[in-house]
């Protein structure tokens, strides 16, 4: 649930925007993306967003079924344009983005009264960022569908094949924020309803606060509630600490082209692992595959990979069996 938009990608590497001769189109969004990557992996996906009444917003519908990912629940705003982002490419850490979605956009107006809580209710994992606390009336809509969430899995309990899994991507972006303060305070109305929470450690700083380690940003998502915190930490790796303890793996090799995809592909790989049922470790070192391959291309969504292409990545690592 959440963001989407359309990605505009300069074709030219390395200069900024005013000398870009030539770009490239790609569905957007942080959580579309994660849908995306999800449904690479064969499973069930569908993304509660809003678009413009506009020619992008029948390409984010056709691309998403072209991408296998239900577009049934994606709505639409009558008084505003679908956004689009612009990016400058210089590898291999500055990736700027430049997000035309203001005053709001369309996935910033998804109402609570607009929301399918059975769909909500009986996904195996419901996935939202916190992007989607930082207006009205999506806000409202955001901690709605995580309490009816919560409810559920209260009711219910965790069931076999992944059911009650309620993923928040910490996802900070400044420019949609008035302080990291405002973030945090709606980050922490939110966390009692998470069973899993993943970002950076910038990310997790705005969240619970500044820690001078990893370790110790994942154990204070932990005392706020969630059962798995995952910190990414970029070229160190990632860290991630549950019931059964902290597990802290390397980076994949990658020759990086546009970082912006990683974060997304991840995520879509944490939730193909997290629904296997794999061990915390395996689900860690498939997600830091699957992101370094995506980090490796232009595009993001167009990048995610197959569970086959990230088990060929395992094996380059320096580790690798």
């Amino acid at each position: 649930m959440g963001r989407v938009g359309v990605d505009i990608y300069p074709q030219q590497i390395g200069v900024g925007l005013e000398d870009v001769e030539t770009f490239a189109k790609f569905l957007g969004g942080s959580p579309t993306n994660v849908a995306v990557a999800a449904a690479r992996y064969g499973r069930s996906a569908a993304v509660i967003t809003k678009t413009g009444a506009d020619p992008f917003g029948t390409f984010v519908r056709k691309a998403l079924r072209g991408y296998g990912v239900d577009d049934a629940l994606v709505g639409t705003s009558e008084h505003l344009p679908t956004p689009v982002t612009f990016c400058e490419i210089f590898p291999p850490d500055d990736f700027p983005l430049y997000f035309y979605r203001f005053p709001t956009a369309p996935d910033l107006d998804i109402r609570p009264e607009e929301l399918d809580l059975e769909a909500i209710r009986s996904a195996a994992v419901f996935w939202v960022t916190v992007t989607g606390l930082c207006q009205e009336p999506s806000r409202s809509a955001t901690l709605a569908a995580l309490e009816e969430r919560s409810r559920f899995t209260a009711r219910e309990h965790r069931q076999e094949g992944g059911r009650g899994i309620t993923v928040l991507d910490l996802d900070y972006r400044p420019m949609f924020w008035d302080s990291p303060q405002a973030a945090r305070d709606w980050v922490k109305l939110a966390l009692p309803h998470v069973t899993v929470a993943v970002g950076n450690r910038e990310e997790c700083e705005v969240a619970v606060g500044a820690h001078d380690r990893p370790a110790d940003a994942a154990r204070a998502l932990r005392a706020a509630g969630v059962a798995l915190a995952v910190v990414k930490q970029g070229p160190k790796g990632v860290l991630a600490l549950d019931d059964s303890g902290q597990v802290e793996v390397p980076p994949a090799p990658v020759n990086v082209v546009n970082g912006l995809g990683a974060g997304d592909a991840f995520g879509g790989a944490l939730v193909h692992g997290l629904l296997a049922g794999w061990e915390t470790e395996r689900v860690m070192r498939f997600a830091n595959a699957a992101g370094a391959l995506v980090a490796g291309e232009l595009a993001c969504s167009d990048a995610m990979p197959t569970e086959s292409e990230v088990e060929r990545k395992l094996q380059e690592a320096p580790d690798a069996a």
